[in-house]
């Protein structure tokens, strides 16, 4: 017996013998299934197509660009709420059109369009607080294709390589809709292309799709230069791809909920939040289709609300309506 002991001990030597060998490692992945899809059919007496680009939640409401309307549907039920079709403010009404972008930020819904202009509505009651730009192109904005707004900044994606940066305070029920950006922004490449952009841990991060790349703007630099870059915009940091198009990107609760193009593929790709804001792109979610079927078009637009992503697939024109499952399994080490 004394002689098997020390056999024993060697042997566990070479073959790495502990006890950790007897416990199981645990790998978690997350896959998407279809929950609901909007299109024209949810939208009650609705004669048009149905063009859905930029998308936002906000107090569990679904806001939806569609061609020249915003739709307000109930983010829970999916249930249509409300067409909004024009801009009102007192005896002023301008009909919408030509939308690309929405978004949502303390208590004001604020509305892109190739018009020239940004709209501004109340959330809680849609009357119109004000507009920037007069939808000429040679004043305010060179059209709008993207807008996202948090701790008191606007940004606006204009025609080419252009951000305009505005401070919500400028906003008022009597300002001037010839508004003066406090900053200006490169975003290095571009054209005509609806633009995603979002705010999240002191940057603003737009999906660079021309680019091929996501821009990151630290916003004290913005708030520092800011003067300084309405002669020479600032420029972004940033990693390039090779291949992958970044078309959308919205920050949820624990994730940077992104599309890419990857070729003629459209991805759905989910990054930890932490690890995006540093640039490590490591994706947890990478998927093309759910569970094999229904290949996604290009997603322009995305929004997550508890365990739903939502999708805004302009080539197929529908809102999809994923959950967001996770699983784990367990590996036993003999």
């Amino acid at each position: 017996m004394k002689h098997i002991l020390p056999l024993i001990l060697v042997l566990c030597l070479f073959t790495n013998c502990s006890k950790d060998d007897l416990a199981s490692k645990d790998y978690t992945y997350y896959y998407p299934t279809e929950e609901a899809t909007l299109t024209a059919q949810n939208i009650p007496g609705s004669t048009e197509v149905f063009d859905p680009k930029g998308i936002a939640i906000s107090n569990e409401k679904l806001y939806v660009v569609n061609g020249n309307v915003l739709e307000v549907f109930n983010a829970i039920t999916f249930a249509h709420i409300k067409t909004i079709k024009e801009y009102t403010k007192g005896t002023t009404t301008i009909p919408l059109t030509s939308l690309t972008s929405v978004a949502v930020d303390n208590g004001r819904i604020y509305v892109g369009s190739t018009e020239s202009r940004l709209f501004i509505f109340d959330e809680n009651t849609n009357a119109g607080i004000s507009t920037v730009g007069n939808g000429q192109w040679w004043q305010t904005f060179v059209h709008v294709f993207g807008v996202a707004v948090k701790d008191g900044l606007i940004f606006v994606k204009e025609k080419e390589k252009s951000i305009k940066v505005f401070e919500t305070s400028q906003i008022t029920e009597t300002s001037n809709w010839n508004l003066e950006p406090i900053a200006k922004l490169n975003t290095l490449n571009g054209y005509t292309e609806v633009y995603s952009l979002d705010v999240y841990n002191g940057n603003l991060v737009v999906a660079g799709r021309d680019a091929k790349s996501y821009l990151f703007y630290n916003i004290e630099n913005i708030k520092a230069n800011a003067a300084k870059s309405l002669t020479t915009p600032i420029e972004p940091e940033k990693v390039q791809f090779v291949d992958i198009k970044p078309i959308a990107i919205s920050f949820g609760k624990d994730w940077a909920v992104t599309s890419e193009n990857v070729g003629s593929a459209s991805f759905l790709r989910l990054y930890p939040k932490g690890e995006f804001i540093k640039q490590h792109y490591k994706a947890v979610l990478n998927a093309s289709d759910v569970l094999g079927q229904n290949a996604f078009g290009t997603i322009v637009g995305t929004a997550q609300l508890n365990d739903r992503i939502f999708l805004s697939d302009n080539t197929n024109k529908k809102i999809r309506i994923l959950k967001l499952n996770k699983s784990t399994i367990s590996e036993q080490n003999n």
